[in-house]
């Protein structure tokens, strides 16, 4: 059976009936009761016969009552003495051929139809009739099961129905009994009913095929069908089919299969004269199962995985074995190699047999992306068997796996020595040599990794050198390391100058002055006066290879020896330096000299002038000028401001053309006009201000002074203000704060009207003045 398609699992052993060759009993009338899990039992013989058995849902307690069937329908109680008393339920409508007891309700079978009744009130509830009154009802026997306490389901030849108990309403009682039955869904089915039994929501059917069925094969038409069916008020979906094989199936009829359940375990009886079939519920086993056999291994692996606490047959292991295996057989070498992390799990024994398994077929590199690498780990001798087979075939797989594994996997010795082994027949290739330098720094042998990773010039060289302190290492590699990358070799030398000195840099760079500048450089750019004693080398390193740069370096450093830079620039007849020098060495005429006659730059001339700001040089500059006409016309438009024109105007010959003569004068004129414009505008601000701030001291003046107790006289430093204020006194207090008693006050002086204070006057008069002033 397909279990996404059936919930039953009906096993293939099943159990012969002992009774099963013996002939028929004449007459039954004996009932007798086993207890499954206890001891108590029950033996009683009778005087009539009997044809069907139902016991109270409570026998194995304290209500000891049953019903019998045969022609009649007899219910058996114990009484207090332990006697049967015998009630009859139901008479006179022929052999009662089965019975089902729930709670406190019967219902039984007779030829007619299906009889309910309630024990409680001892009321026959309702006669479901039979339908199909053409089939024999000891061929086609009716089945009977309680879904619930309520819910009766009756099958009967082909036709099903499910009966509903309900109580009735009180106010619709009369004589009529206290519930009544509902017909909630009733339908017809393609086969012969045998048995039904309850499964959740669904129904459990036992078929019987019919003969004339067209859509089945011959050899099944008489075997017996177990089907889940879904009940719906008028019809039924079939959920799951199965074909039974039971012993002699080919001679049995529909009235030899019955099938019972137990109530409240999901198990289902199939009887026949001849076997028992136990069917189950499946479980998660049985779905793996199925999925095995069909080869569905990722689900049933999957299955496993989600209820591996529920199976019981099946290793969720062993599950996944069976899936790689698979995989492997069919070529997908990768999928079985990635499965092998999630199946094997930390069992290093299975792993290794794996990692042997993949090296027998080749595929050694499907594997070896999914190896344990963490703290659990496999023998270092797998991880080298590994590394050994991608060296013979792919140098680019090695190198990524000597980047990816720990180096603590496998012996970094043996490795490296197989990496040599393969550079002496390739001794140039860059991966191997690449690879080879990660080796060196995992076995902690940094100077062998640096002197690779200069040599292919790898840019994680000056991250190694950091990473591992190796300044020492490099001591003897500065020129490898510039013609690798200048600035970043530069940059790294001066920030680590207490690890290797300048002095060292430049002893191993004397060799290379190009590479000697560029460190110079960036060393004079970062501190004007750390690299000192070199300033006189640097001029010749600058005039030789960054001229651009000679100018700025002669005006910043203050180290630089002027003679010896004054001779380098003349040799190299570089002017604008030249000049620069002597202006410095206090050559200022001669520096004008060089930029008026081997420069020829008037503008320069007269930009030189105004930074020296000397009258002699001006005149200098006039004298060699006045003959030359664009130079006059350059003097003319740019000294209006150092030199008075007219003194230039008047030494100009007369007839001399000059070139832009008017346009000259004109801005002459114009810079005339705006130096008295400029004047003006600076005398009115000038007036504006003296009269505000005189209007301010004015104002201030005029405020009133505060004078209380705490201030003295400066004559006679007593309390400026008397003891006794009634009386009248007299007080001066001067706009600089400074008062004094009026009798203290010294004589006005010679101006009349006008007095003065003397501490003030003899400060701006000097020393001793305020006190000759007192004393006249």
């Amino acid at each position: 059976m397909d279990p996404d398609n059936s919930p039953l699992r009906v096993p293939q052993a099943k159990q012969d009936l002992v009774a099963a060759n013996m002939a028929p009993p004449i007459k039954i009338d004996v009932v007798q009761v086993f207890g499954l899990y206890t001891r108590e039992g029950f033996h009683e013989n009778f005087d009539c016969p009997i044809k069907v058995v139902a016991l109270h849902p409570q026998f194995s307690k304290s209500n000891k009552q049953f019903v019998t069937g045969g022609n009649k329908l007899l219910l058996y109680e114990r009484n207090w003495l332990n006697r049967w008393k015998t009630s009859i339920l139901h008479e006179g409508e022929g052999t009662i051929t089965n019975i089902k007891w729930r709670a406190n309700l019967i219902a039984w079978a007779n030829n007619v139809g299906v009889k309910i009744y309630d024990i409680s009130t001892k009321q026959r509830i309702t006669n479901v009739l039979r339908d199909n009154v053409s089939l024999r009802p000891d061929m086609y026997p009716c089945s009977l099961c309680w879904k619930d306490n309520t819910t009766l389901i009756i099958g009967w030849g082909s036709s099903v129905k499910i009966c509903a108990v309900k109580e009735r309403d009180p106010t619709e009682m009369r004589d009529l009994p206290s519930r009544y039955v509902e017909i909630v869904s009733a339908f017809d089915t393609e086969f012969f009913l045998c048995g039904l039994a309850p499964l959740a929501d669904q129904l459990v059917t036992l078929y019987y095929v019919k003969e004339n069925s067209e859509h089945m094969e011959e050899e099944f038409r008489a075997r017996p069908r177990l089907d889940i069916i879904q009940p719906l008020p008028e019809s039924c979906e079939e959920i799951s089919s199965d074909a039974l094989t039971v012993r002699n199936f080919k001679d049995n009829e529909c009235r030899d299969y019955r099938l019972e359940h137990s109530e409240g375990e999901p198990l289902f009886y199939i009887i026949s004269p001849k076997d028992i079939v136990v069917a189950k519920e499946r479980d998660q086993d049985d779905h793996i199962d199925w999925l095995l056999d069909k080869k569905k291994y990722e689900e049933a692996l999957l299955a496993a995985e989600i209820s591996f606490k529920n199976i019981k047959r099946h290793d969720v292991q062993k599950i996944g074995m069976a899936y790689i295996n698979h995989l492997v057989e069919n070529g997908d070498y990768d999928a079985a190699a990635r499965k092998c992390q999630k199946v094997l799990g930390k069992n290093m024994e299975l792993w290794e047999n794996e990692v042997y398994r993949f090296k027998t077929i080749g595929q050694l590199k499907a594997i070896s992306q999914y190896l344990p690498r963490g703290d659990l780990r496999l023998r270092p001798v797998i991880y080298e068997m590994i590394l050994h087979e991608f060296l013979k075939t792919d140098y680019e797989g090695f190198a990524m796996l000597i980047r990816e594994w720990p180096g603590e996997l496998y012996n970094n010795m043996t490795i490296v020595q197989a990496v040599n082994d393969h550079l002496k027949k390739d001794p140039s290739n860059e991966t191997l040599l690449k690879t080879l330098a990660e080796l060196y720094t995992y076995d902690q042998r940094y100077d062998k990794a640096l002197e690779i990773y200069l040599k292919l010039r790898h840019k994680d060289v000056y991250q190694l050198i950091h990473k591992h302190n190796l300044f020492s290492s490099i001591e003897d590699k500065i020129v490898l390391l510039m013609d690798f990358d200048k600035e970043k070799a530069v940059d790294m030398l001066l920030d680590n100058e207490d690890k290797i000195s300048m002095d060292r840099v430049v002893e191993e760079l004397k060799d290379k002055p190009q590479l000697l500048h560029v460190y110079l450089h960036k060393l004079f750019k970062r501190d004007h006066h750390k690299g000192q004693r070199y300033h006189e080398r640097q001029i010749s390193l600058y005039a030789e290879y960054d001229r651009p740069n000679l100018l700025p370096f002669l005006r910043d450093s203050t180290h630089c020896p002027l003679e010896k830079a004054l001779e380098i620039c003349q040799q190299r007849n570089f002017v604008e330096e030249t000049v620069f020098l002597l202006s410095r060495m206090g050559n200022c005429r001669r520096a004008l000299q060089m930029i008026m006659e081997e420069l020829g730059d008037v503008d320069k001339a007269i930009e030189f002038a105004k930074e020296q700001d000397d009258a002699e040089l001006w005149e200098d500059l006039i004298s060699y000028s006045i003959d030359k006409p664009p130079f006059i016309t350059g003097l003319l438009n740019n000294i209006g401001t150092h030199v008075d024109p007219i003194l230039l105007i008047h030494r100009i010959k007369e007839g001399m053309r000059i070139p832009n003569l008017r346009d000259s004068l004109v801005k002459i004129l114009q810079d005339y006009n705006l130096q008295i414009l400029l004047r003006e505008g600076c005398k009115k601000i000038l007036v504006a201000d003296s009269l505000s701030l005189l209007q301010k001291m004015h104002r201030t003046q005029m405020r009133g002074i505060r004078v209380d107790e705490e201030n003295i006289c400066e004559s006679c430093h007593a309390t400026i203000l008397p003891s006794d204020t009634a009386q009248a006194f007299g007080v001066v207090v001067f706009h600089c704060r400074h008062m004094f008693h009026k009798e203290c006050l010294p004589s006005p002086g010679t101006i009349p009207g006008a007095q003065f204070c003397n501490i003030c006057s003899a400060k701006r008069r000097g020393p001793g003045s305020g006190i000759l002033e007192m004393k006249k």
